[in-house]
């Protein structure tokens, strides 16, 4: 989710905006048979000092964070602690890192070596969602992911593992779970060597999960039992007959059939983001404070008791959540701001247990007594009609433009979509159909849904660095739009 960020995320994932070194941190606690962390995002002004962020986690079980960079005055905090950190080495230096080892000697003795081991850094991630990242960082990752590792052996560093998180995004098929497979133009250049490299290293690919945002955009064919990880009767992989019980799980052996195709079926996998927002805009379907905490608090008692996903029930789960604080400083929609497990006051936005032991207050996961369980499919959009989209918006999703990133980051997002990026920008050229309203926005939104369409809406395929966000509602109720607009937004989802 990210300093500029997911980032989500953050992530920006099959939904909202905002990527580039997704800030992450994780509370994570080492007991039962997984791992639970937290990101530790850091885009707001209200915060408390990392100092009393070390007392905090501390004090709630929290063993694992992960930040969006090598912050010093967090690294020093956590100096002396038992708390593990994931730190990330940010998408704009990934070009410099490829190109030179000794670019990556320089960052490893200036943001590594002189915190550890008294901070325990136990992973480096090269990047974040590098493959939605804009500026078009790919070709750089797995030299850089190299160069880090060398840097790291040549100071004799030896127990601290080189990842970089990817979005969901990069899967080309996840249903049937069985099915899972990676975007053919990632494959050769990057997922292989990837994953050659993971393996040699004996590392873990990070793979960041919202299921809200698949909710989001689907909830017509998604219960929301089978999304908060609640009693529901279960999702039936066609080809294997596995009974998913959950989404999470099912895109998590996605990525694990997606490995397995490529014959990496011992590499391990980290779901380095996953969270559930407790408010957001009206159209935002699912965010909430009830969903949030029983999202993230049946999701803890998945990992803490039980084994590993389905596909890979032998290797237990790691799983991150994001994140530990509402950031009052991120862009894009509500949702984006209210993630964190906790207010900048330190106080719980709601109770969620960190540790076998704080389970056993919590209460059971419960159904909300949905009619029916339904298989998580691509969604089928239905033909544009006469010009009125009303009537056949139900179950869509939009791509468009977030007007608050200003003028220059919304053109060279634009530049970059109707460049690389491969969206269909003829109808926006002077004298064409869209050109009008002939205004920055207006154009944005349709180069960037234009893409969206053509990444069939695939999670992390609406971002473009926080100048774009997914809605579900038809493009019309948003300004700088006219009907022909309007008409092409919904011919671009058929």
């Amino acid at each position: 989710m990210q300093p500029p960020s997911s980032t989500h995320h953050p992530n920006i994932t099959m939904a909202f905006t905002l990527l580039i070194c997704l800030l992450f941190t994780t509370i994570a606690s080492s007991t039962g048979t997984g791992t639970i962390g937290v990101n530790y995002g850091r885009i707001a002004d209200n915060l408390p000092d990392p100092s009393k962020v070390v007392q905090l986690l501390e004090s709630n079980d929290i063993s694992h964070i992960k930040i969006f960079d090598t912050d010093s005055t967090v690294l020093k905090a956590l100096s002396g602690s038992k708390i593990a950190v994931t730190v990330c080495l940010p998408n704009e230096l990934l070009k410099s890192a490829a190109a030179d080892q000794s670019f990556t000697d320089g960052w490893v003795q200036s943001n590594i070596l002189p915190y550890h081991p008294s901070t325990i850094i136990d992973a480096i991630a090269v990047g974040n969602e590098v493959f939605v990242d804009p500026k078009n960082t790919t070709d750089f990752l797995v030299p850089a992911m190299k160069n880090v590792y060398a840097s790291l052996v040549k100071n004799n560093v030896n127990n601290i593992s080189v990842s970089s998180p990817i979005a969901l995004s990069a899967l080309a098929t996840s249903y049937p779970s069985s099915s899972g497979s990676f975007k053919q133009d990632l494959v050769e250049p990057v997922m292989k060597p990837m994953l050659s490299f993971l393996k040699k290293t004996g590392s873990y690919l990070m793979v960041n999960v919202y299921p809200f945002f698949a909710y989001g955009a689907n909830s017509d064919t998604i219960s929301l039992d089978y999304a908060l990880l609640r009693e529901n009767d279960g999702v039936k992989d066609p080809n294997t007959g596995i009974i998913y019980k959950s989404l999470l799980e099912a895109q998590i052996d996605a990525v694990y059939a997606a490995m397995n195709a490529l014959q990496f079926n011992d590499v391990r996998l980290v779901v380095s983001e996953t969270g559930w927002p407790s408010k957001g805009d009206s159209d935002e379907i699912g965010a909430g404070e009830d969903n949030a905490a029983q999202y993230n608090g049946n999701l803890v008692r998945r990992v803490l008791t039980g084994g590993g996903s389905p596909m890979r029930p032998n290797d237990s789960l790691t799983v991150y959540l994001f994140a530990l604080f509402n950031e009052n400083q991120k862009s894009g929609p509500t949702s984006e701001r209210n993630y964190g497990l906790f207010y900048p006051n330190e106080q719980k936005v709601y109770n969620v247990p960190f540790s076998l032991e704080a389970l056993a207050d919590f209460p059971s996961a419960v159904s909300n007594g949905s009619k029916t369980t339904v298989p998580v499919a691509v969604p089928v959009a239905p033909s544009p009609s006469s010009g009125d989209v009303s009537e056949t918006s139900i179950g869509q999703t939009w791509c468009v433009a977030n007007g608050k990133v200003g003028q220059k980051k919304l053109q060279d997002a634009l530049d970059y979509a109707c460049g690389e990026g491969g969206a269909d920008c003829r109808p926006i050229q002077s004298g064409d159909t869209c050109y009008n309203p002939n205004t920055l926005e207006a154009h944005a939104s349709y180069a960037f849904n234009s893409y969206y369409q053509k990444q069939a809406r695939a999670s992390g395929s609406c971002d473009f660095g926080g100048a774009a966000y997914v809605v579900s509602q038809p493009p019309r109720t948003y300004p700088n739009f006219s009907l022909t607009v309007f008409w092409y937004l919904n011919l671009e989802n058929d």
